[in-house]
């Protein structure tokens, strides 16, 4: 039955910070030396993108709703920890999450050399396959100016 497939969709974006606050975490890896991004969690893109598009899938809101920037409990969050507890409660309601995909904007840094690494984070995170890739805005906007990072995912879940 078609009902028993769901594809969600889910985006997040953060600026960089002016000055390295905190490490930069994209797919549960740290980028030592880049700057950071300005967020109420640990700003992990991929994660935040991931766990909207399982959000989005099973009309349970969004990010923001579940993990608002005004709660004093998701500050300096871990986002692979937020991403396994949505995941988790995806299962509990009886869907099973099939696939996800993830597309990194920014300039810098280089997503392919630790690409397999996020890959594994993220997939151990919502157990199941997840395909991250990188890519370049070619300086255009205020992503191809280096100003932040963006993510575009896609989740399919089935009954």
């Amino acid at each position: 039955m078609i009902s028993d497939i769901r594809v969600g969709q889910g985006f997040d974006i953060h600026r960089f910070a002016d000055r390295t606050e905190h490490p930069l975490i994209l797919g549960g890896v740290e980028f030592p030396g880049e700057r950071s991004l300005v967020g109420h969690s640990d700003a992990d893109v991929p994660a935040h993108a991931i766990t909207d598009a399982l959000l989005s899938a099973l009309q349970l809101g969004d990010l923001g709703e579940r993990f608002p920037d005004t709660d004093p409990q998701w500050a300096g969050a871990n986002s692979i920890e937020m991403l396994r507890a949505v995941a988790s409660e995806v299962v509990s309601l009886g869907w099973t999450i099939r696939n996800a995909s993830a597309v990194v904007v920014c300039e810098r840094p280089k997503i392919a050399p630790v690409r397999e690494e996020m890959q594994r984070n993220l997939g151990a995170a919502c157990a199941a396959p997840v395909t991250v890739t990188g890519r370049r805005a070619e300086g255009l906007g205020a992503i191809g100016r280096s100003e932040g990072i963006a993510c575009w995912a896609s989740v399919v879940v089935s009954r």
